[in-house]
């Protein structure tokens, strides 16, 4: 079965970096419709990168210029570098996959991993 799990979170000063990791597993991996999202407490979950069907990258505004997506799709692995950090960027960091076909994306994630905490102090 579809399987992802996140490591690298932890607690930083703000301007520091993570690079947050998730291992997929139970799917052929191609890097295609794979993202990165977040939820911090009392909030709404909201995307902050992904990969789109055709292998471009998106970001939220809200990082653009400190976060970037990555991936070693060799090894199923999809990373998300995060530098300057912030005290907002404190939150819970989910990898999700959605379905992948003919070079688009389904409309929806449906796959997602447990999560990783990321705490940023001022």
């Amino acid at each position: 079965q579809v399987r992802l799990v996140e490591s690298g979170g932890g607690s930083v000063q703000a301007g520091g970096s993570l690079r947050l990791s998730c291992e997929a597993s139970g799917f052929y991996y191609n890097g295609r419709c794979m993202g990165w999202f977040r939820q911090a407490p009392g909030k709404e979950r909201e995307a902050v990168a992904a990969f789109s069907g055709d292998g471009s990258t998106s970001y939220a505004d809200s990082v653009k210029g400190r976060f970037t997506i990555s991936q070693v799709i060799a090894k199923n692995i999809l990373y998300l570098q995060m530098n300057s950090l912030k005290p907002e960027d404190s939150a819970m960091y989910y990898c999700a996959k959605r379905s992948y076909a003919w070079g688009s994306c389904g409309r929806d994630y449906n796959y997602w991993g447990q999560g990783t905490q990321v705490t940023v102090s001022s």
